[in-house]
């Protein structure tokens, strides 16, 4: 009853109706299918090309720090400490690092790379006069960002498997793999729903902090989650990151679960929902 008021023979029109329209739109970008093509493979193309022009320096920032990580704190922090779940606290943190590598991979790309692409070099606007549509670009960034971090975690999963913290056997690379790439997926997906809204460079520093690193520190990456309060243990539970290192750990470790199909369901919603979102937010900010 609070949608119109009743005067002196007449009816006013509802007041809220601009307010209703406003959450009409919101929930399109959720449900409203993207018109995508094979020829968002272009895209892939273009970016591939790119990439190989400096590919070297690109794979050295993004293993730099996970072999950082994965040595400095393995060797220096693991000889203080005694075994973790029953492994070496090396062996511990190498899943979670392939994990970590392929998430910043996917987001960097995917935040500043596609920023630039869309702002500055107005990459964007020269795709759209072909006969791409916009899902075929998002689309197309989205698999580059999922390919950028089967390039990174590649790499460091061979590093892992030298130094022998792959206690399962060499085919388990190929299920691996295809975690990396999922988890590239969901990480691409979200990045460019975050680069669709951002006005800015300066904005993605709220994203990478307040959103990335918590992740990295409270999904079971550098220590088990086994002694912290339960509402923390319920908060990672719905941080995507935490799915992914369970799925690593166990793959890496041969020691799988049935909970592992759940985690693994939930990330391929979870990318399919921001897939579509930032397909349909990035829609919304190019097409004028």
């Amino acid at each position: 009853m609070g949608s119109f008021k009743v005067g002196v023979g007449k009816r006013k029109l509802p007041v809220d109706i601009q307010k209703c329209s406003g959450y009409i739109e919101a929930m399109s970008l959720y449900n409203k299918i993207p018109n995508i093509s094979w020829r968002a493979y272009r895209v892939w193309q273009r970016n591939r090309d790119s990439y190989l022009r400096f590919y070297k320096a690109n794979l050295l920032g993004n293993l730099g720090e996970p072999l950082m990580y994965l040595f400095g704190m393995g060797v220096g922090i693991g000889g203080y400490l005694q075994e973790i779940e029953g492994v070496s606290y090396m062996e511990f943190i190498a899943p979670g690092l392939l994990m970590i590598t392929a998430m910043y991979s996917a987001s960097f790309e995917c935040t500043f790379g596609a920023f630039t692409r869309m702002t500055e070099q107005k990459t964007y606007d020269g795709v759209l006069a072909t006969p791409l549509n916009v899902g075929d670009l998002v689309l197309g960034e989205i698999l580059w960002g999922a390919t950028k971090s089967l390039i990174g975690s590649g790499v460091m999963l061979m590093v892992i498997y030298l130094v022998g913290l792959m206690k399962s056997s060499i085919l388990i690379i190929i299920p691996i793999l295809i975690l990396v790439f999922l988890v590239g997926i969901l990480f691409s997906s979200i990045a460019m729903t975050v680069t669709a809204v951002c006005p800015s460079y300066d904005f993605f520093n709220y994203f990478f902090t307040l959103f990335l690193a918590p992740m990295f520190f409270f999904s079971g990456i550098l220590f088990p989650l086994s002694n912290f309060p339960s509402w923390v243990k319920t908060v990672s539970s719905f941080m995507p990151l935490t799915h992914a290192v369970n799925i690593s750990r166990s793959l890496l470790s041969n020691t799988l679960y049935p909970s592992l199909i759940l985690s693994a369901m939930f990330l391929i919603v979870f990318a399919v929902i921001f897939a579509i979102l930032s397909i349909n937010l990035i829609e919304r900010r190019v097409i004028k």
